[in-house]
């Protein structure tokens, strides 16, 4: 694990294919515990083709000087993700 939180990613390789592919990623809060918003596509590889945008919510805890990652939470599409903007933005209109 990495001990810059600039250095954390959800790219993952398998066999020289990058299997899942980070996009984007927006640090939501750092700290002994930081959260991290991360945009990939997973590889398709009946298709040979990447998917559509994804999203995941990862904690990591940051111990001995390391990040460890302690949870996560995946956006299963984008209607969920547009449902939880909306809630959240009609959340926060009502403080």
């Amino acid at each position: 694990m990495s001990s810059d939180i600039e250095d954390l990613s959800i790219n993952y390789e398998e066999d020289g294919t990058l299997i899942v592919k980070e996009l984007d990623k927006e640090i939501l809060s750092k700290g002994a515990w930081t959260t991290i918003l991360f945009r990939y596509q997973d590889f398709n590889r009946s298709k040979g083709e990447y998917g559509p945008d994804k999203f995941t919510i990862r904690r990591y805890q940051k111990r001995d000087g390391k990040y460890i990652p302690k949870s996560k939470f995946n956006i299963s599409s984008p209607a969920q993700a547009k449902k939880i903007v909306d809630t959240l933005s009609r959340w926060l209109e009502d403080d």
